[in-house]
């Protein structure tokens, strides 16, 4: 799934440096004239996601292992829009410091199809469960354009992602929450190009894997891929749609999660 996700942003990459030598004429014969959008310092986006969830989560406790349970499958979790929140601080033209915050939550009553342990308690097939599950995913950022043109430009990104999870079970017997919190460095690349004045593509894959041999009761990956078009109607006014897609694993002592959500979304930005 990743490499059929990076294909499209290495795509705008490429689209990134065809276009350099061509602006690079294009300026020669006039005076630099930034495409329609790419003058602001402050900017600010919203959008509305809607992916299709793949999350597998479990938990141990008083030394017995937990089971791998399938919040789909298992406990009937099911597709839900969220709402995505972005800020950019763009102090000079090559510098911008990002912000972004994505809250995630699902509610789910379901009959289990088979018995399973979740922290220490097993919850068995012949009761109703009810699930909450609550993601709150944080971007903490730095971009460094170095390559910049009126028409598009190309940068790399560090970041701190900050993944809070929290899952709760619930029957008629017991309650059994779970709470993890874990703070990923990521470092990626971000592409723009502008086929017409007014109209962009951009490409962003940012990830980090941290190596098993670190620690046993902590792990953690995240890739976070991004593709969407901007078309602006002003300079500080513009809708967007895009494809993003998230892959997170972290491991705290007992407690692990595989979670995937990937899906388009549309949304709006205002430029100051």
């Amino acid at each position: 799934m990743r490499t059929r996700a990076v294909a499209p942003f290495l795509f705008c990459l490429i689209l990134v440096w065809a276009a350099a030598p061509a602006e690079a004429q294009y300026r020669s014969q006039r005076s630099p004239d930034r495409a329609t959008g790419e003058r602001y310092h402050f900017e600010l986006s919203g959008s509305l996601w809607n992916p299709a969830p793949d999350m597998v989560i479990s938990s141990a406790a008083l030394g017995i292992i937990g089971s791998e349970i399938d919040l789909i499958q298992d406990l009937g979790i099911e597709q839900t829009r969220f709402r995505q929140l972005r800020a950019v601080l763009r102090p000079a033209t090559k510098h911008k410091f990002r912000f972004e915050y994505t809250p995630i939550s699902y509610n789910a009553v379901n009959n289990l199809n088979r018995n399973i342990v979740f922290n220490g308690i097993t919850y068995p097939v012949s009761l109703p469960i009810e699930t909450t599950f609550d993601w709150n995913a944080y971007r903490f950022g730095y971009e460094w354009d170095f390559i910049y043109r009126d028409r598009g430009f190309l940068g790399v990104v560090l970041e701190a992602k900050y993944t809070d999870v929290q899952a709760t079970l619930q029957n008629v017997i017991d309650t059994q929450f779970v709470h993890a919190r874990a703070p990923i460095p990521a470092i990626g690349l971000i592409g723009r190009v502008y086929p017409v004045a007014n109209i962009s593509i951009t490409g962003e894959f940012t990830g980090f894997r941290l190596p098993e041999g670190i620690s046993e009761d902590y792990r953690a990956r995240y890739y976070d891929f991004d593709v969407y078009g901007t078309v602006n109607l002003t300079n500080n006014i513009g809708v967007q749609g895009g494809y993003r897609s998230f892959d997170v694993f972290y491991r705290v002592d007992e407690d692990q999660g595989a979670l995937v959500l990937k899906g388009i979304y549309f949304g709006g930005v205002v430029r100051f």
